[in-house]
């Protein structure tokens, strides 16, 4: 349990601001709390994007979605590769992790801008409000959010939860491998897309088409969890390496 709280600790969740010992119950599903990413000071160093289940007709969108803005991350702005979450309930999550905290109305400004560039149908939460840190249980649907391996993402399209507790061991290996972004590249992020806003904007009033940030470019690349599907054998072989004996049943749902 520790590791996985270092793991929470070091990538997304503000010092001194979660009892450990209301965090650890609610990492057990023994009660589950709504955790601000954001600090006393009002500064963050963590993003939670969601990307839910709609009623359009095509079942997997939200998932091809969450793929699109993952790889336009680290394809136009150099991110390193962000975590996937479900949700227990209706969908996933991204979750970015900043080197050093800025304040809150920086990120929602982030925000802001990624949405209007690369998917402004999507419902973007602003940072610094308050989110349910996987792995936690779903108090609604009674299934369990957690961190996966990006590869089975499209395998959770249909139902995003675990009927299980998801094991601890294996929550830690899909963190232990992430970075956080550094402060040049963010800002840089922030360039890019302030400088698309204003290229809309001009070409808006000017009556002609609307300009946005590049969508995610074709997933030709093979060396990035996001923009390819794993294999089952390649998920033995990353928890394996971490020296975990996977449990699938507490991986796949029913």
């Amino acid at each position: 349990m520790q590791k996985l709280i270092s793991e929470l600790a070091r990538l997304y969740l503000p010092a001194d601001t979660v009892a450990h010992d209301a965090l650890e119950s609610h990492l057990r599903g023994q009660t589950t709390i709504a955790i601000d990413l954001a600090d006393r000071q009002g500064l963050t160093r963590a993003m939670c994007i969601p990307f839910n289940k709609t009623d359009d007709g095509d079942d997997a969108q939200h998932w091809t979605r969450l793929c699109e803005l993952a790889n336009t991350l680290q394809t136009e702005f150099g991110f390193p590769a962000p975590a996937v979450s479900i949700s227990g309930a209706d969908g996933y999550a991204l979750w970015l992790s900043l080197k050093t905290p800025v304040p809150v109305a920086r990120a929602q400004k982030f925000l802001a801008l990624l949405h209007q560039a690369c998917l402004p149908e999507i419902d973007f939460h602003a940072a610094g409000t308050t989110v349910e840190l996987p792995p936690c249980l779903h108090r609604g649907s009674g299934k369990w959010a957690a961190f996966i391996h990006p590869g089975l993402g499209a395998s959770f399209a249909d139902a995003p939860g675990l009927e299980m507790a998801p094991p601890l061991a294996g929550q830690t290996a899909f963190l232990a491998g992430l970075h956080s972004i550094d402060d040049s590249q963010f800002a840089h992020a922030l360039d890019l897309l302030g400088q698309s806003q204003e290229a809309a904007q001009e070409v808006e009033q000017k009556a002609a088409p609307a300009v946005n940030m590049p969508q995610a470019q074709a997933a030709t690349a093979t060396d990035g969890l996001l923009l390819r599907d794993a294999t089952l054998e390649d998920i033995v072989k990353f928890l394996h390496a971490k020296n975990i004996e996977p449990t699938f049943r507490h991986l796949m749902p029913k």
